[in-house]
C-alpha cells in the first residue's frame, strides 16, 4: 500500500524558489516562533499574477465589448479613443496604455478611465455584477481561445490553497476594479468577494430605488503606493506574504518584505509556447529591485531568521511545471 503523502505544490518544480516558499511557511507556522494564525496574511495581485494579462487585462476585454456597443449606438464615438481602438480591434493601443502607466505615463490611462466610468454610471451594483457574470460565462481569452476560468495560473491557485492549509488568510489586492473581480474570485480562486481589494468606482445610495449605484467617477486606483494603503485600511495588518508581477506591485512587495515577510515576483519569461506570453515591459523596476535585493541578501533563498529578505523571483519558465489548469470537459 502506498502511504506516501501527496507532493506539496505539485505544479512547482523542485528548486530554490519552491524551497524558499516551503521554508518560509514552515518558519512562520511551526515551533515556538510561529506567527499567530490571525497575523498570517497573504496578498496577491490578480492580473499577471493569478491569471494572464496579455494581450490585455481581462477587464479591458470586457470594457472593449461595452465600448463597441456604445459606438454602435453613437457612431461619433468611433472616431476618438478609446472607442476607435475598440471598434477597429487596435488592441496594441489599449495594451500600450497599460504599459505606459507602469512606466509612469498616465496620459492614455486617464482616457481609458474616463470612458470606463461612462459604462457603469447610474447602474446598480447588482446590474453590473450580472453584466460581468454574463461576460465570464461566454467570453474567451483573446489569445488562448479558452474560457477565462482556464486562463488562471494553476501553480498560484495551489499556492493559495497551501497557505490556507497553514492558517493563512488570503486576499486579492489588485489594480483591477474590485466589483469586476468579485463575481469570479470564489469560483476561479476559492477567494470570497469580501477578501477582494481593488480599484473602486464611485458609489452612491439611491433612496428612491433602494439601490447602491455607480457614479460617473473613480473613487481610487489601487496601484503602486496605493496598494499598501488599501491593505492597511481594509485588513489592518502588514502581510507576511505578498505576490505580484509588475512595477505597480513593488510597494506591496516592499510592505511585506520590510516587515520580514516573503515577497514573490512572477516573471513572465517562458518562451516555450506553453501559452504564457513572455514580457518584461511594465515590470522593469520590479525586476531591477529584485536583482538588487537578491544581491544584498546574498542568496536566492530568503533569510529564515527574520532579517531583511530579498524579493524572490518566480520564473514561469523554470519554476512552474505546468501553467494552466486542465480544460473542463
Amino acid at each position: 500500500m502506498n502511504t506516501q503523502a501527496p507532493r506539496v505544490l505539485p505544479s512547482w518544480t523542485d528548486g530554490a524558489t519552491r524551497d524558499a516558499i516551503v521554508g518560509f511557511v514552515a518558519s512562520v507556522t511551526e515551533g515556538p516562533g510561529a506567527v499567530p494564525v490571525e497575523e498570517r496574511i497573504a496578498v496577491f495581485d490578480n492580473d499577471g499574477t493569478l491569471w494572464t494579462e496579455k494581450p490585455m487585462p481581462t477587464q479591458l476585454h470586457y470594457i472593449v465589448e461595452q465600448w463597441k456597443v456604445q459606438a454602435v449606438a453613437d457612431p461619433s464615438l468611433a472616431e476618438k479613443q478609446p472607442y476607435k481602438a475598440a471598434v477597429t480591434g487596435d488592441y496594441g493601443w489599449l495594451g500600450a496604455a497599460i504599459d505606459k502607466h507602469y512606466e509612469g505615463d498616465d496620459s492614455d490611462l486617464q482616457i481609458l478611465i474616463g470612458a470606463l466610468v461612462g459604462i457603469t454610471a447610474g447602474m446598480s451594483v447588482e446590474e453590473y455584477a450580472a453584466s460581468v457574470g454574463e461576460f465570464y460565462e461566454t467570453a474567451r481569452h483573446l489569445a488562448l481561445g479558452r474560457p477565462y476560468a482556464e486562463a488562471i495560473y494553476a501553480p498560484m491557485v495551489e499556492l493559495m490553497r497551501y497557505l490556507e492549509a497553514h492558517g493563512f488568510t488570503v486576499y486579492i489586492v489588485s489594480g483591477g476594479e474590485r466589483d469586476f473581480m468579485r463575481p469570479m474570485t470564489q469560483q476561479y480562486y476559492g477567494i470570497p468577494p469580501e477578501h477582494v481589494v481593488g480599484s473602486a468606482l464611485g458609489l452612491a445610495w439611491d433612496a428612491d430605488s433602494g439601490d447602491v449605484r455607480y457614479t460617473a467617477g473613480l473613487d481610487f486606483f489601487d496601484d503602486g503606493p496605493e496598494k499598501p494603503v488599501r491593505i492597511w485600511s481594509r485588513i489592518g495588518r502588514r502581510p507576511l506574504i505578498a505576490g505580484g508581477n509588475s512595477n505597480g506591485d513593488l510597494p506591496m512587495l516592499e510592505f511585506a518584505r520590510k516587515g520580514g515577510g516573503l515577497a514573490l515576483l512572477v516573471h513572465h519569461d517562458d518562451d516555450s509556447g506553453r501559452g504564457d506570453t513572455p514580457y518584461d515591459r511594465g515590470a522593469e523596476q520590479a525586476l531591477a529591485a529584485a536583482s538588487l535585493r537578491q544581491a544584498q541578501d546574498g542568496a536566492v533563498r530568503p533569510a529564515q531568521d527574520g532579517s531583511d529578505r530579498g524579493i524572490t523571483v518566480v520564473s514561469v519558465a523554470r519554476d512552474w511545471s505546468r501553467i494552466f489548469p486542465d480544460p473542463v470537459a
